[in-house]
């Protein structure tokens, strides 16, 4: 799949260059940032701008095609946070250490998808807050 120039600015800016999952800034990994289709191709997702959001490469490689999950409170499915429908703040939190917490199913399931609390990624994130790099706050 092929995006545009345009089509990625249009990704990049309103992202501010932070992942829109864990909010790492772009710059800070060693590997160039991804453009994720929220709702992947092969479950019918397209490459619009509404179903495309800036992501760290950790983050939209455990995420794969991933939609829907269990929420590991309670056992129920539910379906995993999407940046372009719902605010980060209402579904996550930063704890002291850098992990972060799910406040909500949707939270809660996508943090365990997305592996966003193992230890090298909370590492990477408590040293990038003792620098005052996270969270990521480049959003206009």
């Amino acid at each position: 799949m092929t995006i545009s120039a345009q089509e990625r600015r249009y990704v990049f800016e309103p992202a501010g260059r932070c992942c829109e999952y864990c909010l790492v800034g772009d710059g800070r990994e060693p590997v160039a940032f991804h453009i994720d289709h929220i709702l992947a191709r092969k479950h019918g997702g397209e490459a619009r701008v509404d179903n495309l959001c800036l992501s760290c490469s950790e983050c939209n490689l455990y995420k794969g095609s991933a939609i829907a999950a269990v929420d590991p409170l309670t056992d129920a499915a539910t379906k995993l946070f999407n940046p372009r429908q719902q605010n980060w703040r209402e579904h996550f939190e930063i704890n002291p250490d850098a992990s972060l917490a799910g406040l909500t199913p949707e939270g809660r399931a996508t943090v365990a998808v997305l592996r966003m609390n193992e230890a090298p990624r909370v590492e990477q994130r408590y040293g990038e807050v003792l620098l005052g790099n996270y969270p990521c706050q480049n959003k206009p």
